[in-house]
């Protein structure tokens, strides 16, 4: 579909269903098979090394990031360059992350895989524990240079009208990776570094798929002779840094909150961790989705000085993104025993009674999650990486850690009840933020000539 046409004519509500419920379906496909690697690993090599690929996790994510940065930082500048009539700008954009993002996963995961034992042993995880998250961990290493530029280039394609396009996409990756996963683990009976094997060959297969288009000239953005300088860089630096800050300080909060619960509560409180944080891995896909995939029409509307459809797009997204959350609330509040049993097979007493009372305060996070999540988003999608920026990282890593020093007496019920503490937290700075940047929101569309 035109993305002139698409983002500048089509009816608010209209285009937020069209952009939006495909996006929330990718995002929810790839959740969907997040949480079929938890179960697959708990179920077929059980709960140590259920607790190895949580332990390991936010390395892996943090590799992922540095990607994202670069993906998510050129994809703001290229909408608003293409709001602006801009195209041969907004191609060199594209050209330059794309080499950018390969060149990361080269670097960094030549430093992730050298340095997985002493990440690991510095989580405080020991013998079979340790040695099965440092496999796990080189796996998604080694794969990194031709894995982590999916994630960006989801966001081309929406970027050029392949919205559906992207959707099947992703759908294709989860099921690729959960097929593969399967005859891994549950028919040649691999380790745990077949896990990691899958989910990155479904990586690698759909990457060669998306950029088809880009390949073919089909699509609006094209590879040029790339033209790198300091103004470009820095621009999808700041862009990118909000989603990058977000990711790193979470990672940050994740390794604290592993090492804290290993020497708290073993491996029983790592894996109810890795419970609450497989359900909010279903959960913010699913937002991130809806709230992602109106970036680019919104980033566009904003280069084109038409902000009352910025304002009524905005608008949809934080309905929608209320509602999921409040659906969230009701559904981990009262299945919490059906999770845990999902994730961690033959659950013992212990894990069992630990997990539903995580999951009951965890689900209070929801009430007020998606006020921060879609302001944030927000923010970002107008090319304001500082309040973006200032929002992520005290959801991701200042409240988090406030909340551990203040709710340390309560023990392992202080952890869980960070996470509805830190969402509260974090929709009184959204709020605040939108307030002080009220005027600049409230500006009249450009006239049209």
């Amino acid at each position: 579909m035109n993305s002139a046409a698409l983002f500048l004519k089509m009816p608010p509500l209209k285009l937020f269903f069209l952009a939006s419920i495909p996006g929330a379906i990718s995002m929810l496909a790839s959740a969907l098979y997040q949480t079929i690697d938890g179960i697959f690993v708990g179920q077929f090599l059980g709960a140590t090394a259920f607790a190895a690929i949580n332990l390991a996790m936010p390395f892996v994510i943090i590799n992922f990031s540095l990607a994202d940065l670069i993906g998510v930082g050129s994809a703001i500048p290229i909408s608003i360059c293409l709001g602006k009539k801009q195209e041969q700008e907004a191609s060199n954009i594209f050209t330059c992350a794309c080499l950018m993002i390969i060149g990361t996963g080269v670097l960094i995961g030549i430093v992730m895989f050298a340095a997985a034992p002493l990440l690991i042993q510095l989580m405080g995880a020991k013998g079979e524990f340790a040695d099965l998250a440092i496999q796990y961990l080189r796996v998604y290493a080694l794969c990194s240079p031709v894995t982590t530029i999916i994630f960006a280039v989801d966001n081309y394609l929406r970027i050029c009208g392949f919205i559906r396009g992207s959707m099947f996409i992703n759908i294709l990756m989860s099921v690729l990776s959960a097929v593969l996963e399967f005859l891994f683990l549950g028919v040649f009976h691999w380790g745990i570094w077949a896990a990691a094997l899958a989910t990155c060959s479904g990586m690698l297969v759909c990457t060669v798929i998306a950029f088809l288009p880009f390949f073919r000239g089909k699509a609006m953005l094209h590879f040029c002779k790339p033209q790198f300088n300091g103004k470009m860089i820095r621009q999808i630096i700041a862009c990118g840094s909000p989603n990058f800050l977000n990711n790193i300080a979470g990672r940050i909060t994740s390794i604290l909150m592993n090492a804290i619960l290993v020497r708290m509560g073993g491996e029983t409180a790592v894996s109810v961790y890795g419970v609450l944080m497989f359900v909010d891995g279903f959960i913010q896909p699913l937002l991130y989705g809806m709230c992602d995939s109106l970036q680019p029409a919104v980033g566009y509307n904003w280069g084109a000085q038409r902000f009352s459809r910025v304002r009524a797009i905005e608008k949809c997204c934080f309905i929608a993104s209320g509602i999921i959350s409040l659906l969230s609330v009701f559904f981990i509040a009262l299945f919490p025993e059906q999770i845990t049993n999902l994730f961690v097979s033959n659950a013992g007493n212990e894990l069992l009674t630990i997990s539903i009372y995580a999951l009951q305060l965890f689900s209070l996070t929801y009430i007020t999650r998606w006020f921060s999540f879609a302001t944030q988003s927000y923010m970002l999608a107008i090319e304001k990486p500082l309040p973006a920026s200032i929002i992520s990282v005290s959801t991701a890593l200042i409240f988090p850690v406030i909340l551990i020093v203040l709710l340390w007496p309560l023990g392992l019920t202080g952890i869980w009840m960070n996470f509805a503490g830190t969402s509260v937290l974090a929709a009184i700075l959204s709020a605040i933020i939108l307030k002080k940047l009220y005027p600049e929101l409230r500006k009249p569309d450009k006239p049209i000539i």
